[in-house]
């Protein structure tokens, strides 16, 4: 969040720490940069060829593999293979005409997929998308839903949809957090987490194990701004209604002051590492879990202008955490790493997410349809819809037009 709109902000000076200061770095677990390392980072030769004798290796069953990718043959028998382009039709992954409608119905889906799961390297962690039997969950409130408290006494951190083990032993585990003030919560919201899935599946050696919302306290100065426990219990029902990973914190929406993002991610870091001890390898071994920053480009290139975040900040949040960049309109979130000193230094450390289909949903917009009395179907879901309409939130409002026609908002 924009670290000017706290109501005591002072332009930060040279080496001036923050307060309160970030956490100690010895309780955020060592974990690898989000962007894997190329040839060329380790000075090896990058032209030299294949050697395809060493390619496959067959081993014993219960050889522990690491790095390298595992292939069951027809016989039985575990084979190890390096990452290289596939030759053979075991290579790929299965197609979907491989499943049938009636595999639905039977139940035999389940066992097909345990099945594929067992035999061949599948990447995917989350489900492969929604199925019949779920559909109905999806229009009613989950079971097992914690709903967030609206006093910091009765606050709990939520866990009821972290995962408690990884899926994968080649992956390392990650929890993304979207801080923001969500007012209201829009299907762009969802769909970032949706986008950085993709990117991290496809570019990375993570697996997420959990998304979190976490709106900004009511004492963010930013007009529009709905009570914290309205934009708390949009998120929810957002959350509860259309995805089966994210949750909603509301630890920084229940602080008496405004609290500054690297703040934020040392309370998850905290939450998650420290309190709970990380997650749960295959093996049964405890590791640490990264923690990332999921953030449009337009929060990113405020980190570029002066006197807005302080550098122990930046440091503390790209070195020691990580970021997730969407792009977005109109926005060279590429060039503006580049450019920025220390953006560039934590390059590793930050991935950008490209809008394949660019979708540019402003709260602000939304609010100003709300006040208009124009529809807003189809731009939030409709849990949330019904939630404004009945407590008439964003009705008899103002905002600066300067805001409004901003395309920051």
């Amino acid at each position: 969040m924009d670290p000017t709109r706290a109501p005591d902000f002072k332009p930060p000076s040279e080496n001036e720490e923050p307060q309160p200061p970030p956490d100690p770095i010895s309780t955020i677990p060592k974990s690898k940069p989000i962007v894997p390392y190329v040839l060329a980072d380790y000075n090896s030769s990058i032209d030299a060829p294949f050697n395809l004798s060493n390619v496959y290796k067959k081993t014993s069953s219960k050889t522990e593999l690491s790095d390298l990718e595992t292939l069951r043959g027809q016989d039985g028998t575990v084979q190890r293979r390096s990452h290289h382009m596939p030759f053979t039709m075991t290579d790929f992954q299965p197609l979907s005409a491989d499943i049938s409608s009636d595999e639905y119905e039977s139940g035999e889906l389940d066992a097909k997929l345990f099945s594929l799961d067992q035999n061949t390297n599948n990447d995917s962690v989350i489900s492969i998308g929604v199925r019949k039997n779920q559909i109905a969950d999806l229009e009613e409130v989950p079971h097992g839903i914690v709903r967030q408290a609206r006093s910091i006494t009765d606050y709990e951190f939520p866990t009821h949809r972290l995962s408690k083990r990884l899926q994968n032993s080649n992956k390392l585990p990650l929890v993304i957090v979207a801080c923001g003030s969500f007012s209201p919560i829009t299907y762009l919201h969802l769909r970032m987490f949706e986008m950085a899935l993709d990117a991290i599946s496809e570019q990375t050696r993570f697996e997420v194990i959990g998304g979190y919302y976490s709106p900004v306290s009511d004492n963010y100065q930013k007009p529009g701004l709905a009570s914290s426990f309205h934009r708390v219990r949009m998120c929810e029902l957002a959350c509860e209604r259309t995805s089966s990973w994210l949750m909603v914190d509301a630890w920084e929406s229940l602080q008496p002051n405004y609290t500054r993002t690297a703040k934020v991610l040392d309370h998850f870091n905290h939450e998650i590492n420290v309190k709970r001890g990380g997650v749960r390898t295959v093996t049964g071994e405890s590791m640490g879990v990264k923690i990332m920053l999921l953030a449009g480009g337009d929060l990113i290139e405020s980190m570029g202008e002066p006197n807005v975040w302080a550098d122990a900040d930046l440091h503390h949040i790209l070195g020691n955490y990580g970021c997730l960049i969407l792009e977005r309109t109109g926005s060279d979130v590429r060039s503006f790493l580049l450019s920025h000193d220390i953006m560039y230094e934590h390059r590793r450390n930050v991935l950008v997410i490209k809008q394949l289909i660019y979708n540019d949903i402003s709260s602000t917009k939304v609010r100003l349809f709300i006040r208009r009395g124009m529809s807003v179907q189809y731009l939030l879901p409709n849990s949330v819809i019904r939630y404004i309409q009945e407590h008439g939130l964003y009705v008899n409002q103002t905002e600066p037009v300067k805001q409004v026609m901003s395309t920051k908002s």
